[in-house]
Order: structure tokens, then C-alpha cells, then sequence
């Protein structure tokens, strides 16, 4: 079986991870990036929409029809921003996405990725964790065919990606030479391992919902099998 997927963020570090590993995969016969800037390459599978107000996703509701999957990887960082900014972006921005798809492909996977640390309980001392839990929550609950959150921790670059947050490069610039034995922990994925173990939710529906960096690394093995 071939599947159609939509990816959100494939301008981000994980989102350009999530989209190379689908445009190489077997199984994927079709990817729609949704974007608010031209990503900047072109490939057979590849369509591209652009979208300058997310939280207007009905402006591109004609292109959003016959998906078997969204990997939404669009996200923003809670350090420096207004609490009601980023709840704004990160959950009524993913809320208004995911409610248009529902109503469109409501059989289709949702991928959300969030990050180890996310309070599902929604109850707990840091906003950035209860703001992806409610998130997370609100997709779970939607009743799409399968939801999966993605929650990595320390997330090598592969394939020569780069962040968009400049500190961070630096950071995996003085990292780089100890990549190869980084990777070599179960609690440490890449952006490849990423890309491929939403592939594998496709594939073989794994039993957890909440996938931690040795799950996403897990579901990547299987996936490379295919």
C-alpha cells in the first residue's frame, strides 16, 4: 500500500528530517508541505502549499482532501514569549488544523510532535508542558483513524539539516564530533529516526500513544526494514 501524507514545519530542523525520510521511503507516494516559505527543493513526490496564517488553514481547504496521514511538526519555542502567544500558537494554531482535517480525512493518522517533558494531567508548574499536554489531549480525543505524539529529547541533525534557532546550531556544532557515539544511545534519536518512525505508525500502528526517544528509536528500526 502507497500513502499520501501531509507534513507542517518541514522547514524546522525536525520537519525537513520528518519530510527527506518520506520522500525516500518506498511507501510514500505523495507529500503536500504546507508552508509559510518556499522550502527550497524539488522532487517527484513533492507538492508544495503555502499558507501565510495558519490560523486560517480554511483559506487552503481545497488542497487538504484525500491524505492518509499528517505529520505536524510545526512548533515554537515557550523561552522569551507571552504565555498567551505561544498557548495561541501551539495549541488554537494545531486545534483549527486538525478540526479542518478531521472533517476532511477523518480516517487519516495524526502525528503531533511535542517534547519529553509534556504534562498530560495539564495540571502541572510548567506552561510550555500543560499547553502541549492540552494539545496533545485535544488531538487524542478528535477520533481520528490513529493519533500518535511524538515526544523527543536530544535530537541529532542528520542529512545536513540545520536548526533555525541560531543557538542551537551552536550547540550541535561543538557536538558534532561525538554524534557517532551519541547515537549509539537509546535515549538520543535523530532527525532521520524521526522521519521514520512516523512512517512506521503507518505501517504497523504501535500500542503506545506517547512515543519517548527509545520508542521513536524502536519504531525507526522497524521502518528501515520495510
Amino acid at each position: 500500500m502507497k500513502y499520501k501524507v501531509i507534513i507542517t514545519g518541514a522547514t524546522g530542523m525536525i520537519g525537513k528530517g520528518v519530510l527527506l525520510e518520506c520522500l525516500s521511503h518506498p511507501v510514500i507516494d505523495k507529500v503536500l508541505v504546507v508552508n509559510r516559505t518556499k522550502i527550497g527543493m524539488e522532487h517527484p513526490k513533492l507538492q508544495e502549499c503555502m499558507l501565510d496564517d495558519f490560523m486560517q488553514p480554511e483559506n487552503i481547504r481545497a488542497e487538504l482532501s484525500g491524505y492518509d496521514a499528517c505529520f505536524f511538526c510545526l512548533g515554537v519555542s515557550s523561552v522569551g514569549m507571552d504565555k498567551d502567544l505561544y498557548e495561541k500558537i501551539t495549541f488554537q494554531l494545531t486545534k483549527g488544523f486538525a478540526d479542518l482535517l478531521f472533517e476532511l480525512n477523518p480516517g487519516m493518522v495524526f502525528n503531533y510532535v511535542s517534547g519529553t517533558g509534556t504534562d498530560s494531567s495539564e495540571k502541572g508548574s510548567i506552561n510550555w508542558a500543560r499547553v502541549k499536554g492540552k494539545t496533545e489531549n485535544y488531538i487524542l480525543q478528535k477520533g481520528f483513524g490513529g493519533a500518535w505524539m511524538f515526544r523527543p529529547g536530544m535530537v541529532i541533525p542528520e542529512k545536513g539539516i540545520r536548526a533555525k534557532t541560531r543557538w542551537y546550531n551552536l550547540i550541535y556544532d561543538l557536538l558534532r564530533p561525538f554524534f557517532p557515539l551519541l547515537q549509539k544511545s537509546a535515549t538520543i534519536t535523530s532527525t532521520s529516526r524521526l522521519g521514520l518512525a512516523m512512517i512506521q505508525t503507518l505501517l504497523a500502528p504501535p500500542q503506545k500513544i506517547h512515543l519517548e526517544n527509545p520508542d521513536i528509536n524502536q519504531l525507526a528500526k522497524l521502518a528501515a526494514q520495510q
